[in-house]
């Protein structure tokens, strides 16, 4: 399908929807900003990788039959050159996406609207923030990213649907999706920052005096009962690993939502094409093991994102899932660490709270009114909440 984007963007171009990211060569989208280690003005996310998103989709987990299906953007030149691109999916449903618009779904049905199928441009299942107008190095990024937007608003009106969302989107591209019309939402993680550490007992050093007791206290009693603490990366992601792993994320996911969304095969694939983008922290008790977090390795950042276990140990998880990460991060020189959605628990273990955002384009003039009006007073509390938060982190006063 070919759609006329609604940018007033200068240039000659043409805006492709492709069904499957088999429809992009892996050099053409390794070509785009963030999307590899190239040297490039954006930071490489291993989650707009061309190995990521093209295994979500060959494993099974992001298709049509589990509610996502493909209507990738490709922004191509005259000569039919990739320029931009946008991960772009057809849903049926709001699940896997970390940016909770069920109730306006029940409003807008209650209403006599049909909310669903909607447009959503994401990383499936990953509620980190990336390049989501993705632009190709050396092309001028406020033509192609305007050009993109207006691509999104055409396909949303080509296609009749009720919405278009774009989540865990990045300053860049934000700037662009406001310009368009779409409608801006905050929400809130919690990030670490390396400010340059030597190590971790040099960021204890910038705690109050009772916090670092606290958490000296609280590594020390995740390790009692003989456990021990493995990273794992590259030739270490064997099969018996993965084996395991999976088994700790299929219990803690069948716990939290009842059908956990990546199979097997997606972590095998993964092993196989993204070895050295991933570390998995491991736990050890009896030669056994028995918990681990599964993160993804950034230019500038740890994305810490799946955890599991099979026995529970006080403190454990904590350990696994954020210590050892800021211990990954001073140790490789990250800039900071991701640790996924949600968890004011974070805050007590150094990590800060930190604005996500996203942008909705609504063409319904009384939805959009409707939805604007709410969003506008949820900025101000997330932003309230925000700055009370860090008010009562773990840091000296004046840090």
């Amino acid at each position: 399908m070919s759609i006329t984007s609604q940018a007033d963007a200068p240039g000659e171009f043409l805006i492709r929807v492709a069904t499957g990211f088999a429809a992009f060569t892996r050099a053409e989208w390794s070509g785009l900003d963030g999307a590899s280690r190239t040297e490039s003005a954006c930071p490489y996310n291993p989650f707009v990788s061309h190995d990521f998103l093209s295994v979500l989709e060959e494993s099974g987990c992001a298709v049509r039959e589990t509610g996502w299906q493909g209507q990738h953007l490709r922004l191509e030149a005259p000569d039919g050159s990739l320029l931009g691109a946008v991960p772009c999916y057809l849903k049926s449903h709001s699940q896997g996406e970390y940016v909770f618009d069920y109730g306006w779904a029940d409003a807008y049905e209650r209403a006599g609207g049909r909310y669903y199928p909607k447009l959503q441009v994401s990383v499936p299942f990953t509620p980190a923030t990336g390049p989501r107008l993705l632009v190709r190095r050396g092309a001028d990024p406020d033509t192609v990213r305007a050009a993109l937007a207006g691509g999104l608003k055409a396909l949303a009106t080509r296609l009749g649907v009720s919405s278009a969302h774009v989540t865990f989107a990045g300053e860049a591209d934000m700037d662009a999706l406001r310009d368009a019309g779409f409608l801006e939402r905050h929400d809130q993680q919690f990030h670490f920052f390396n400010e340059g550490y030597r190590d971790y007992a040099d960021f204890l050093d910038r705690l109050s005096s009772r916090k670092r007791k606290t958490l000296r206290k609280e590594r020390e009693a995740a390790r009692r009962d003989g456990i021990e603490i493995d990273w794992l990366t590259g030739r270490d992601l064997t099969e018996a690993v993965w084996d395991d792993f999976f088994a700790f994320y299929m219990d803690t996911g069948g716990r939290k939502w009842g059908r956990p969304y990546l199979n097997r095969d997606f972590f095998s694939m993964i092993g196989e094409r993204m070895a050295d983008d991933v570390l998995i922290v491991m736990a050890r008790r009896g030669g056994r093991n028995i918990a681990g977090a599964i993160n993804f390795i950034g230019s500038d950042a740890l994305y810490g994102r799946n955890w599991g276990c099979i026995e529970d140990h006080p403190f454990l998880h904590f350990e696994v899932c954020y210590h050892q990460a800021i211990d990954f991060a001073i140790e490789k020189g990250l800039v900071r660490v991701e640790a996924g959605a949600q968890g004011e628990h974070k805050l007590a273990r150094g990590y800060r709270p930190v604005v996500t955002r996203s942008a909705h384009f609504l063409p319904d003039p009384g939805f959009r009114r409707a939805v604007d009006d709410y969003l506008m007073r949820e900025r101000r509390e997330v932003g309230r909440v925000g700055e009370m938060l860090a008010e009562h982190g773990p840091f000296r006063r004046g840090e």
